[in-house]
């Protein structure tokens, strides 16, 4: 979906729950030694409708898409950056004499390897110049023996709408306002649990929320994720090696959306017959193209805490809302009062893990778990955090209190007198003693807050 081609209602809706991204997008705009930036996500996240609303802020600004002939043979024809970026700023009659002022943007960039080793001589030769670059298969070419110049380039990604920006797309300026509010008050908790309900349903894909936001009727989107799943497979058509590589691929992105929110095994991967070999090397390329990501357990109780590949991981997909969608859960999940009451709390716990993920564009943002497999005493911690350099378990459970024995292991085994539990009651801060006699603060945050994770718990002084 392109700017220029919204209307009205919904380009302001767009501005209003990009409007994180756009101030991440100025803060590298004003930064000393900016480089050019690459934005990472997967397709369909927004990306080149965030660039092209960012652009409002120069005053020239350049759209290239490799996937058209004439944008990709710029860098074929012309082996110089000086001639390159002469031709661009002709062919497309902009002022050399604003190029400190004007945004290049370069998408689908992984379509000309050429074009990703001229970032290089962007930076070296024409910092002044503001150069995005994006793709959604940007990992093939790392496969391909083609990496990006180090230290010449920096990276952010981009992730469904959260939480925060849904609210600016629902015109729920009210509601956002308190939701920014710490500690949230009382009286707006029930409002905004109703409204997280609404996102988990439908996810965070911009299209879908775009459509939802305009006209509140949630018969009008099934449409648009199976057009989503649509674009996943055409892309499986440009990349896979073979046809038996592209009906395995196929399998792995429909079986992904099922499996979501659980430990997964490779052997048999989505009730098929294939092997470990062939699903754990087609898991491992839809993570490189961000649709999923695998998110592998420590055994650890102190840091640094170093996740054991070898075990079997969590698998995290791109969207909760397609979950809900290819899962059949949506009709379960309307009108709930307490999501961890639906699938086992595994929608709780993806819809968390994505707003967790989405709080931060660092390209080395992951989630972690921790597990303790021993006989009899078998426990799972659903993630760990990292906050001001320690780290905090985190659990996403309703319930009472004496619930959470997997959060009371691991504190046991860890130095760590701090935890975190997710659900659907109101703010609080209390202090527990185990059976140790060991105290500790577990902090009770609402799971529509779990975007807000590191302001509560600065909050608290942790």
């Amino acid at each position: 979906m392109h700017f220029d081609k919204l209307n009205v209602s919904q380009k302001n809706n767009w501005k209003m729950y990009q409007r994180n991204a756009v101030k991440e997008l100025l803060r590298w705009k004003d930064s000393k030694g900016r480089k050019p930036l690459v934005l990472r996500g997967a397709r369909q996240v927004g990306k080149t409708t965030i660039v092209n609303l960012f652009a409002e802020n120069y005053a020239q600004y350049v759209y290239l898409n490799l996937e058209r002939d004439k944008d990709r043979e710029i860098f074929i024809k012309y082996g110089s950056i000086e001639e390159i970026v002469q031709y661009i700023f002709l062919q497309y009659n902009k002022s050399l004499d604003k190029i400190g002022d004007t945004l290049l943007f370069i998408d689908e960039i992984q379509i000309e390897p050429k074009a990703v080793a001229m970032l290089r001589y962007f930076y070296e030769d024409y910092p002044h110049l503001h150069v995005i670059a994006a793709g959604s298969m940007l990992e093939t070419l790392f496969d391909r023996g083609i990496n990006f110049p180090v230290g010449r380039v920096e990276f952010r990604v981009m992730h469904p709408v959260n939480f925060e920006e849904f609210l600016g797309a629902m015109g729920e300026n009210q509601a956002l306002e308190l939701y920014n509010n710490i500690p949230l008050p009382a009286f707006a908790h029930t409002k905004l649990l109703q409204l997280f309900h609404t996102y988990t349903l439908i996810g965070g894909m911009p299209e879908v929320v775009s459509e939802y936001a305009e006209n509140k009727d949630i018969t009008s989107i099934p449409n648009i994720y199976e057009s989503l799943i649509a674009t996943y497979f055409d892309d499986v058509e440009k990349y896979a090696k073979n046809a038996n590589q592209v009906q395995l691929v196929r399998h792995a992105i429909r079986s992904s959306f099922y499996e979501a929110g659980t430990r997964i095994r490779y052997q048999g991967f989505g009730a098929s017959s294939y092997n470990s070999r062939e699903i754990s090397e087609v898991l491992r390329m839809l993570e490189k193209t961000m649709l999923i990501h695998l998110v592998f357990p420590t055994t650890q109780t102190s840091a640094p805490f170093m996740p054991d590949v070898k075990k079997s991981p969590k698998l995290q997909a791109l969207d909760t809302g397609m979950v809900n969608y290819f899962s059949g859960l949506q009709k379960e999940l309307f009108g709930t009062k307490d999501l961890n009451s639906h699938y086992q709390g595994k929608i709780a716990e993806h819809i968390v893990g994505q707003e967790m993920l989405s709080s931060n564009y660092n390209v080395l943002n992951a989630l972690h778990f921790w597990v303790r497999e021993k006989k009899q005493s078998d426990a799972e911690v659903d993630f760990l955090y990292k906050f001001d350099g320690q780290v905090i378990p985190v659990e996403v459970k309703s319930g009472t209190y004496g619930k959470l024995r997997s959060l009371h292991q691991f504190l046991e085994l860890s130095e760590i007198s701090t935890a975190v539990r997710f659900y659907a009651g109101p703010f609080q801060v209390e202090e527990h003693k185990l059976s140790t006699g060991k105290l500790f603060k577990l902090i009770n945050i609402p799971y529509f807050l779990s975007g807000k994770l590191n302001e509560y718990l600065d909050s608290v002084q942790c």
